[in-house]
């Protein structure tokens, strides 16, 4: 995705029209040459948001977790999903 990149004075100038921008691209602004902060719509910042998401290992998990799911049982009702995996 291209960003249109102004620096702070830039932006503090043309407020208004920069956020309606962010709304349709993300509007990047620079502070001393660099990067600094991406101003995006509140559409695109939940989105994010939705592909937040924390990762480990099973062998990090707790013994009981693990033993929990070794004994888990599939309820009945979910019985014909087994098929999917076949």
């Amino acid at each position: 995705m291209d960003t249109v990149r102004v620096t702070e004075n830039e932006f503090r100038q043309a407020f208004g029209s920069l956020t309606e921008q962010a709304l349709h691209e993300p509007v990047t602004i620079t502070k001393d040459g660099r990067d600094h902060v991406v101003v995006v719509s509140a559409e695109e910042y939940a989105r994010l948001k939705r592909r937040d998401r924390q990762t480990g290992l099973a062998a990090d998990l707790p013994e009981e977790w693990i033993d929990a799911v070794r004994q888990a049982k599939v309820p009945d009702q979910f019985a014909h999903l087994n098929s999917e995996l076949e």
